[in-house]
């Protein structure tokens, strides 16, 4: 062959070898079904962690989506600082959601978000469950779906959520639901009594699918001093450590309801991706990980779709069932 002039015989046998998987292998179908929105591959940011000024860094044609970060009615400037800590366990935030408001998200971040090129997930954010509705209407259709972030831990001290209680979180999807046509997935919180009451609450309201789950609540403090290292004292453990957490809870979700479970916590390399997708995901999201390497989704993405080609394989549910045997 032309294109092995030149190189070594072990070279030149490798070469050979993809070469011939590539001809055998059938065309990749990684897409997922949100509603009616489709993303072209099963991996994603999560929001809060990734925003459209490091989408230029990456090629965003190879995500699934961009989940933008939490936009709120009014202007809100966040917590106080410090709002960011790296602990041995993973790192606790206490952000606190800055956000422009509706009206500052579409002058100045909705063209950014849609300059990437790829389907823009608007995540959307309440303290009450009545402001959730009147804020999706506020946006004026902008965006390919919402996710209702009902789950943040940090937006107070009490580490409260509106995602932990079914009649609260299902007056919410139920709300927005009667506003939009556009697919809504709900992130749901990693503390509460049962997961599979919340999932089956969002489904019967309305939602097309759900993230599962949020970050834990969270206290890091000095170890010298006894002080909160966090400026809002409580925050969210995010990282590896909570990926057997987030696990347990994407299985007993994914197994409560009929949609689409999207998986988040502690992913880092597309084997921890392949782990949520065995215990009942259909699309992962990643989050801490890109804070260290921003291109952490996209060789998550990538991972994945070489696997599927070394096994042979054209989806991600032959890939299992081929690891499986």
């Amino acid at each position: 062959m032309a294109a092995l002039a030149g190189a070594t015989p072990a070279t030149s046998a490798a070469l050979a070898a993809s070469t011939t998987i590539a001809r055998i292998t059938p065309d990749l179908d990684l897409s997922v079904h949100i509603g009616s929105l489709v993303l072209e591959t099963p991996v994603m940011p999560a929001s809060g962690c990734f925003g459209p000024e490091l989408g230029r860094l990456i090629p965003m044609d190879e995500l699934g989506a961009s989940v933008t970060k939490t936009v709120f009615a009014e202007a809100r400037g966040g917590n106080a600082a410090h709002r960011l800590t790296e602990i041995p366990a993973g790192m606790v935030n206490s952000v606190g959601i800055p956000s422009s408001g509706a009206a500052g998200y579409l002058a100045t971040q909705h063209p950014a978000y849609l300059a990437l090129g790829v389907p823009v997930i608007i995540s959307v954010g309440g303290h009450r469950h009545n402001e959730y509705a009147p804020l999706v209407v506020d946006l004026q259709g902008a965006g390919d779906a919402y996710e209702l972030n009902v789950s943040c831990p940090n937006l107070d001290r009490e580490g409260t959520a509106i995602g932990a209680d079914p009649l609260e979180l299902a007056r919410v999807v139920a709300d927005v639901r009667r506003v939009t046509t556009k697919p809504l997935i709900v992130k749901l919180p990693s503390m509460l009594s049962s997961i599979a009451d919340c999932a089956q609450a969002a489904e019967d309201a309305g939602a097309d699918a759900l993230c599962v789950a949020n970050s834990l609540p969270a206290l890091a403090l000095d170890p010298r001093t006894g002080a909160p290292l966090l400026g809002n004292v409580m925050g969210g453990l995010s990282g590896p450590s909570i990926r057997p957490v987030a696990l347990r809870l994407v299985w007993l979700a994914s197994r409560a309801v009929g949609i689409p479970v999207i998986g988040c916590g502690g992913i880092e390399h597309p084997d921890d991706a392949l782990e949520f997708f065995a215990a009942g995901a259909k699309a992962v999201q990643v989050g801490t990980a890109s804070f260290a390497r921003p291109s952490a989704a996209v060789d998550i993405a990538r991972g994945l779709r070489d696997e599927c080609r070394i096994a042979g394989v054209s989806s991600l549910a032959d890939l299992l069932a081929a690891r499986a045997r």
